[in-house]
């Protein structure tokens, strides 16, 4: 059985009582809110707002305002994030961050990016381009198309280029001993979500976690998610014998994921 704790928190306090204790992990996983929900304006949520306001739709958390409406706001936030984030990764780990733009926000994304390769030391490594099983059709605009897919950036430390962890298995070697490996492509197929729920409509899917942790994590390992929302990445990491620590602010959410991680292990017993 892997060990999993949620810690009912903001990230960031997570990360400084695991720095304090030199605790280190191999992998960070995440979703983390895209800022994309200025339709939603500075007060919404899903504890504060009701199905008959025009407005339900956009909101996604139950205690969270995804609305950084100050400029540069929402690329500041990542950077220290990313700069508190290699603190506690190991040696050669890697960080998997899924983003996505949105009709209202087409460029924090990319200035994210962007600033984390310029002014941190990590530095993307790949982008994974993930498929999801369905998308709300862009009918309200004449040009915009309808977005199907998201993204998860890989990035690792600056010097580690060739050596980041990854399973990639060799397929063959050569006479001059260069080892041949298999294909590996940045393209993933996988569900939207496990499930809508009414304290996170935002969640990603067991199925897309699993598939990235084939690639970067092993047995044993631990993965760090810090907007664990409702559990998903716990639960991935469950099934494939993986450690996991996750934060997360919404004390609904907390117990949501502990309910539904003790839930799976009764049912795989």
């Amino acid at each position: 059985m892997s060990k999993i704790w949620f810690r009912n928190e903001d990230c960031f306090k997570t990360i400084e009582a695991m720095e304090r204790s030199n605790y280190k992990v191999d992998l960070v996983m995440t979703s983390p809110p895209y800022n994309t929900n200025k339709k939603a304006g500075k007060t919404r949520t899903l504890n504060t707002t009701s199905v008959k306001e025009g407005q339900y739709n956009y909101v996604r958390y139950d205690s969270f305002i995804d609305n950084f409406d100050e400029v540069g706001g929402y690329v500041n936030w990542s950077r220290n994030l990313f700069i508190n984030m290699e603190k506690i990764l190991n040696k050669n780990g890697v960080i998997l961050y899924n983003m996505s733009y949105g009709s209202e926000n087409t460029t924090d994304m990319f200035l994210v990016v962007a600033d984390i390769i310029q002014n941190t030391n990590l530095t993307i490594q790949d982008c994974i381009v993930w498929k999801k099983s369905n998308a709300l059709p862009n009918t309200c605009s004449s040009n915009k198309l309808t977005r199907i897919v998201e993204y998860v950036f890989v990035f690792c430390r600056k010097g580690e280029e060739k050596t980041f962890n990854s399973n990639k298995k060799v397929t063959s070697v050569r006479e001059s001993g260069q080892k041949m490996y298999e294909n590996v492509y940045n393209f993933i197929e996988a569900k939207n979500n496990d499930g809508s729920n009414n304290l996170n409509k935002a969640t990603y899917s067991t199925d897309l976690c699993k598939q990235l942790l084939s690639i970067y994590a092993k047995e044993g390992s631990t993965v760090y998610d810090p907007f664990m929302g409702t559990g998903t990445t716990a639960i991935a990491c469950e099934e494939l014998n993986i450690n996991c620590v996750g934060s997360e602010l919404s004390e609904a959410q907390v117990e949501y994921s502990k309910n539904r991680l003790e839930e799976f292990r009764n049912k795989t017993k």
